[in-house]
């Protein structure tokens, strides 16, 4: 087993789909209100880079869910924004935590933490790759739409690092894959390349997103300029308007097409407040689940368990 989830590519299907039937099982006996206890006297340490909501909560309510610890550190507070260099301070968190939940800004970052880490590192986002959230998407997706490998999925939007996890996501399981974006904002090349290589069905690139949402089982959307890019902003309100979720572009996808987002979300930017409201018991729960895929994530890396072990 891979010790660390650093991004998607590096794992098996078997591992990926346990993670999120775990995710599911616990998702279940928590509306039935069974109270866990498998990561008592464990503590994970939260170091992040970049703010967050949804991401932080959801993984402090996990920990919390399972009867461990969290211990929460802003890279501001620490050492590291004193430039102590991060092998050091993994080697010192690896004496203190169970394991580390890391959200920065460079996808180096994470990988030295792991490199000289003794205990599991936990990608909680990047610039470059969006693990955590992709499972959670996933865990909505499968229990609303069953197996799927038979789906078509649409990625709207900026080629980010969501757009990258859902790549890696594709080759994994084999379903098809339609990134949109406007010229310039495609994802990583590399990692688009590494993917098609491996991936069973077709991982396309589209422009238009009339053409791509045609068929389309699932659309995925979310904000058009990303932290750290709020320079940006205005150029790239221009440049992606045309590639806005509204009931227009909705009109030519099946009617029974899901939207997802992953907030928060910029109303009447990349979706219209109309289509959020329609769609927001499908995007709420999908928000929910980062919490029952957290816990199956931390559950499985932490223990060294199989992730859909018995409570």
């Amino acid at each position: 087993m891979n010790k660390d989830l650093l991004r998607l590519a590096d794992h098996h299907r078997s591992e990926l789909s346990a993670l999120i039937a775990r995710g599911i099982e616990l998702k279940r006996q928590h509306h039935l209100g069974v109270r866990q206890a498998r990561l008592a006297g464990k503590i994970i340490g939260l170091l992040f880079e970049k703010p967050s909501t949804r991401t932080r909560l959801s993984f402090e309510a996990a920990m919390y869910g399972l009867g461990g610890q969290v211990v929460f550190l802003s890279a501001r507070d620490t050492q590291l924004a004193r430039s102590e260099p991060l092998k050091d301070t993994a080697r010192v968190m690896s004496r203190y935590v169970d394991g580390m939940v890391v959200r920065t800004f460079g996808q180096e970052v994470v990988d030295e933490l792991a490199r000289y880490a003794s205990v599991p590192v936990i990608n909680a986002l990047t610039d470059l790759h969006h693990p955590c959230q992709i499972l959670s998407d996933m865990m909505t997706v499968i229990e609303q739409k069953g197996d799927i490998e038979t789906l078509h999925i649409v990625w709207l939007g900026d080629g980010h690092n969501m757009a990258n996890s859902w790549i890696e996501a594709a080759a994994v399981f084999g379903f098809r894959l339609s990134v949109v974006c406007p010229r310039g904002y495609e994802p990583d090349p590399a990692i688009l390349a590494a993917s098609r290589a491996k991936a069973a069905t077709p991982i396309e690139l589209y422009r238009d997103p009339f053409e791509a949402i045609s068929d389309a089982d699932v659309i995925n959307v979310d904000v058009w300029a990303s932290m750290g890019q709020e320079d940006e902003q205005q150029k790239r309100l221009a440049t992606f308007m045309p590639y806005q979720l509204n009931e227009g572009l909705l009109r030519h996808a099946p009617a029974d097409v899901m939207v997802l987002h992953c907030l928060p979300a910029h109303r009447d930017e990349e979706i219209t407040d109309e289509v959020l409201e329609s769609h927001q018991e499908t995007i709420f729960t999908q928000a929910e689940n980062k919490m029952h895929v957290h816990q199956a994530i931390l559950e499985h890396f932490l223990t060294g368990n199989v992730a859909n072990s018995n409570p």
